[in-house]
C-alpha cells in the first residue's frame, strides 16, 4: 500500500508542480555554470546503490571539491541554490526516484556509500530495510539542525516502525518545517 501510495503522490505531484520545476531547471541553467540536475550515487533499500537527482544548487563540480555534506555559509552553493535548499525545491527532482522504486516519500534520507563508516553492521543493516525518503523524521523534527547521531536515531527509529500513517504525519510536519522554519538542509 505505501509504494502505491507513493507513486499516485509522485505522479500527481510532478503534474501539478511541471511549471515550478521548468521554471526552477530555466533558473538554474541560466545562472550558474553546469547542467540542471545533480545526480549522485545513493545507498538504498537493502544497502543497493542508485544515483539521486536534485536540482544542482551548488557549482559544478561542487561534490569532488568538498565534503558529502554542507555547512552554512558553504562557497560552493550558488545564489540561487540557497533559496532552493531553504525552500527544498533542490529536492523535487526525487519524485522522480520515487516513481523508479529507488525511494519513497518518506524515509530516512539515503546516505552516500562514504557515509556506511558512520554505522554499525545493525545499525546499517535496520537502516537500510527500508527504502530512503524524500523527507524523512529527522528532516520533520530538527531540519538541518540535526547531528549526526541525531539523525541517526531518528532513521532507525523510523525504520523499526514504517507505516503509512506514520508517513503522512511525518509529511504534514515537513510542511510544517519548510513553511514556518525554514533554514538550509
Amino acid at each position: 500500500m505505501k509504494r502505491v501510495f507513493d507513486v499516485v503522490v509522485a505522479l500527481i505531484a510532478l503534474i501539478a508542480l511541471s511549471p515550478l520545476l521548468i521554471l526552477t531547471a530555466l533558473v538554474v541553467v541560466s545562472t550558474s555554470r553546469g547542467g540542471v540536475f545533480f545526480r549522485q550515487d545513493r545507498v538504498g533499500r537493502g544497502g543497493a546503490t542508485f544515483r539521486i537527482f536534485k536540482f544542482r544548487s551548488m557549482v559544478a563540480g561542487a561534490d569532488r571539491v568538498g565534503p558529502y555534506s554542507t555547512a552554512p555559509g558553504d562557497a560552493r552553493i550558488t545564489r540561487v541554490g540557497h533559496v532552493l535548499r531553504r525552500t527544498s525545491i533542490d529536492e523535487l527532482p526525487q519524485l522522480l526516484n520515487v516513481i523508479m522504486g529507488h525511494m519513497s516519500l518518506v524515509g530516512p534520507r539515503p546516505d552516500v556509500p562514504a557515509q556506511r563508516e558512520l554505522y554499525s553492521e545493525d545499525e546499517w543493516r535496520s537502516r537500510h530495510a527500508v527504502r530512503p525518503g524524500i523527507t524523512g523524521l529527522a528532516q520533520a523534527t530538527l531540519r538541518s539542525a540535526a547531528t549526526m547521531e541525531q539523525r541517526k536515531a531518528l532513521d532507525l527509529d523510523y525504520a523499526s516502525r514504517p507505516s503509512l500513517w506514520f508517513d503522512l504525519r511525518i509529511m504534514a510536519m515537513t510542511i510544517k518545517q519548510v513553511l514556518f522554519k525554514g533554514g538550509n538542509h
